[in-house]
Formats: C-alpha cells, sequence, structure tokens
C-alpha cells in the first residue's frame, strides 16, 4: 500500500469537478466534465502498460484534489475532495463515495457512458463518446512521458488526454487530464473557447493518495 500527503476538506468544486471527481467517473456531466504522485514519486512507466496502468482500480483506492481554478475568486479557491473506492460490482464496475463508476476493460477505462482513456498510449491516438442526443465528446491523447507536479508530487511518464465538447456554434469546452503511471488522474483542466479565445474555467491538482492495489 502507498499512502501519500493527508487531509479532507468541505466540499464545494462545481458541477463540472465534481464529475470529475465521481471517481474520476468522471467527467463532462454538464459540458466537458473535468481530472502524477508522492513526494519521491518518479519512475517513469511505459506507454506500453495499457489504459489500465494509468488509472488503478481497486477497493480502497483514494485520491484527494484540491481546486486552483482560476475562474474562482481566490478567497474560495482550495477547496478539498476525496473520492475513495468502496467497492466492485457483480458487472465489473468500481463504485465510488461521490456514485462515481468505472470500469478498466482491455483497450479502455470508461463509465457507463464515455471512455476517458484508451490505448495504445501514443500521442495522437483518438476516439470519441456519444453521451447524449446532440452531445459528442472527442478525446486525443495530447502528450506522453510528461512530467507533472502537484503537491502531491512530482510525476514522470505521465499520459496528458485532450478532450473536447461543441457547447454551440461559437463555443467550445475543453478539458485536460494529466493522468501518472500507477496513481491515476493528477491534474484537471478546463478551458472555454468562445470564438476562438480561451479562458480558464477549472483547475484541480492532486494533493495525496493511497493506492491498495489492482
Amino acid at each position: 500500500m502507498r499512502d501519500r500527503g493527508a487531509g479532507l476538506g468541505p466540499p464545494g468544486f462545481s458541477g463540472k469537478m465534481r464529475s470529475v471527481l465521481r471517481l474520476l467517473a468522471l467527467l463532462l456531466a454538464s459540458s466537458l466534465a473535468l481530472a502524477c504522485a508522492g513526494p519521491s514519486a518518479s519512475a517513469a512507466a511505459p506507454t506500453s502498460g495499457g489504459a489500465a496502468a494509468f488509472f488503478p482500480l481497486a477497493v480502497g483506492n483514494q485520491w484527494i484534489y484540491v481546486d486552483e481554478s482560476p475562474a474562482l475568486p481566490p478567497a474560495q479557491r482550495g477547496t478539498r475532495r476525496t473520492v475513495r473506492i468502496l467497492e466492485r460490482g457483480a458487472d465489473g464496475y468500481f463504485r465510488d463515495n461521490e456514485r462515481g463508476e468505472l470500469r478498466a476493460d482491455a483497450d479502455c477505462v470508461h463509465d457507463r457512458l464515455r471512455r476517458l482513456l484508451c490505448g495504445p498510449i501514443t500521442r495522437g491516438n483518438s476516439w470519441s463518446s456519444v453521451v447524449s442526443v446532440g452531445s459528442t465528446e472527442r478525446y486525443e491523447i495530447a502528450g506522453v512521458g510528461e512530467t507533472v507536479e502537484t503537491p502531491a508530487g512530482r510525476f514522470q511518464g505521465c499520459v496528458r488526454v485532450r478532450a473536447h465538447n461543441r457547447v454551440n456554434a461559437g463555443t467550445d469546452t475543453v478539458l485536460e487530464i494529466s493522468y501518472a503511471p500507477g496513481v491515476g488522474p493528477v491534474r484537471i483542466e478546463t478551458w472555454a473557447v468562445v470564438e476562438d479565445k480561451a479562458a480558464p474555467q477549472v483547475r484541480a491538482v492532486l494533493q495525496s493518495y493511497r493506492i491498495e492495489g489492482r
């Protein structure tokens, strides 16, 4: 078992952030929902390990995130939220304390609506998920082998996934999630893109984590 960091603060993330933090089953509840870890975490993981290597799912695994969203007034930043896997259902989905559900199959980590991370873990790999009538989320691996620094530590070998969702003719929502090997989502950021101008909305980073197994 690995345990990094500590602390649990009051809830208060936006609706988008809660989607991501629902086990980081995450994502794009309203539009495009949002999501590398130990003080000395540094080993770069091989990208050949598949999507599951970047999002360990097991009962007892826990992640704590801190909200650094630039869209919030400074006094409201710093809220923390915990996501903890409570059980595994008969259908193979892991359920968390935020009512999120995730499952790792041979090629993808997914919730019941969308594929969040899919192999091969190579830059440029892309896929899409139709989450409702008229709403399609488009994903691509925007970076591999990246280094991400968070309050939980400095992580190497991270994979960054970018997702797009068209809100209307002139507005897109863009999400980026960085996954660390053996840890899971460590940084989550979203932007609203209106007439080609991007405005940062949400930013959450990993503050601590506990990985019981897989």
